[in-house]
């Protein structure tokens, strides 16, 4: 596994926020292993840290909002999918304002500023989640479609199409991160002509410039529209022959638009805080589905996190046949109706396994409990137990002439019923080795992928004379 990684210290970039048009600084600062991306707001009281994760976003319009605890930062994506083209794990993100400033519309000014602060490898190592089956996600209203397919590294492939001329359909594509830089840093945000013009008319975009975005142009303008912009714009040169792009811009790919749309997907999905191994594929994405996605990336991650919390279940082989029901009546002194393990399927020196095979036939089904016929907990101790007792009676030449009492029983848990109809298998081993006669075992009661039952066991074996032919039981305290 590769190490995680940070940079080697601090660089500063400094701009305007998009959409207050406020001078704003921006501080990359190593930080420690595990850390992850927080931003902090060093211009507010007691600096507050802002977490870049799913849960602290706020709001999606024309760019991802994170806010905690009152403290808000904006448009966080291309700072994010920099520090994720990059592979850099951890660095704290100080700035002096609540918007990340837009700089030349895309990533490449905080690539150029990390590259020139350079990267450190750390001791721990980076985890990544490795997607295993098939993720959807879809918004009807907004026509997005978004699907992740398992791959042995992060491969992403976008598709855009706003039902014009002008930009048409459109794909981009990545086969690894490493490709981010090359190929999809310097990909500029985009906007439609009209979009511009509703935005000034709310007196939104305050920081925009015609040289921080690609502008579209879909439809022809009228005189006295374009000579408002260059008045506000500043930029006395522009012109608009005919549709396509301002005649001041210059595409660095032609599909540049669908690029940025990709960058836009590496800074969302940072946000989830690991580094991923699959195809994604998206078909006319936004932030807003950009996270809805990641957030159900995130909780399949959490699912797979609690499933690998569970006690895994061993496989046993319950066709195997180490001592059938008549050879276990030569070991252990149990006759029916309390003889509770009908095989043993395992054994070594220090461990053993037996089966119960639950039928409504049981006795103790009568009483335990008559419409409801649950195996009561104790006889599920003394079936372990049973188990426990082939195993170390099987240390001695001649186990016919022994009896086995158990001293003490600690740790029991029930953790679910056992039922007519389930087979139980008791597997029991040692915890130290057998001494003068004592010996400690722990043991797990399994019924399918359940555990139902855990307890640790303390026996002692006795020999015992005379013993008559059908013995009696092992007596348990």
């Amino acid at each position: 596994m590769p190490k995680q990684r940070t940079i080697k210290s601090p660089v500063t970039v400094s701009g305007v926020g998009l959409h207050t048009g406020a001078k704003v600084s921006l501080t990359f600062k190593p930080a420690a292993e595990n850390h992850g991306y927080k931003f902090q707001r060093i211009d507010l009281p007691n600096k507050p840290v802002i977490d870049a994760d799913l849960d602290y976003v706020v709001s999606t319009e024309r760019g991802t909002t994170l806010e905690k605890d009152g403290a808000r930062v904006n448009t966080t994506e291309h700072a994010l999918a920099a520090l994720a083209g990059m592979e850099i794990d951890n660095c704290l993100i100080e700035v002096t304002g609540p918007e990340i400033p837009i700089m030349n519309g895309s990533a490449m000014p905080f690539i150029e500023a990390l590259e020139k602060a350079g990267t450190v490898d750390q001791e721990a190592e980076r985890i990544y989640f490795e997607l295993k089956t098939t993720l959807t996600y879809e918004d009807n209203d907004k026509y997005v479609e978004m699907l992740a397919v398992p791959q042995d590294e992060f491969r992403l492939t976008v598709m855009v199409d706003y039902n014009s001329e002008v930009l048409g359909t459109q794909h981009a594509h990545i086969y690894k991160i490493g490709e981010f830089k090359t190929e999809i840093a310097k990909c500029r945000t985009f906007v439609f002509l009209h979009e511009l013009e509703l935005l000034l008319k709310h007196n939104l975009i305050k920081g925009g410039d015609f040289d921080n975005a690609i502008v579209l142009v879909d439809k022809p303008i009228p005189d006295d529209h374009l000579a408002h912009l260059r008045k506000v714009f500043n930029k006395p040169n522009v012109e608009v022959k005919g549709r396509g792009v301002l005649n001041n811009t210059q595409l660095h790919f032609y599909n540049e638009p669908a690029r940025h749309k990709l960058l836009d997907i590496v800074g969302d999905l940072a946000l989830i805080g690991t580094p991923i191994k699959a195809h994604i594929l998206a078909a006319r994405p936004g932030h807003g589905g950009n996270i809805a996605f990641a957030k159900k990336i995130r909780e399949l991650i959490r699912k797979e996190k609690e499933k690998s919390k569970k006690p895994q279940i061993p496989q046993f082989d319950l066709n195997k046949v180490v001592f059938d029901i008549n050879e276990i009546t030569k070991i252990l002194p149990h006759r029916p109706p309390f003889l509770l393990i009908d095989k043993i399927i395992e054994l070594s020196p220090t461990h053993v396994v037996g089966v119960k095979n639950v039928t409504m036939n049981e006795d103790f089904f009568r009483g335990h409990f008559p419409g409801n016929p649950v195996m009561p907990g104790v006889l599920l101790v003394e079936a372990m137990a049973q188990a426990g007792g082939v195993l170390v009676l099987k240390t001695v030449p001649d186990p016919e002439n022994y009896l086995t009492y158990f001293l003490k029983i600690d740790n029991a848990r029930f953790k679910n019923k056992v039922l007519p109809g389930d087979t139980v298998i008791f597997s029991l081993s040692l915890m130290e080795p057998i001494r003068r006669g004592l010996a400690l075992m722990k043991g797990t009661a399994y019924v399918a992928d359940k555990i139902v039952m855990e307890a640790e066991m303390m026996a002692q074996i006795i020999k015992v004379k005379n013993i008559p032919a059908p013995a009696g039981t092992v007596a348990t305290n």
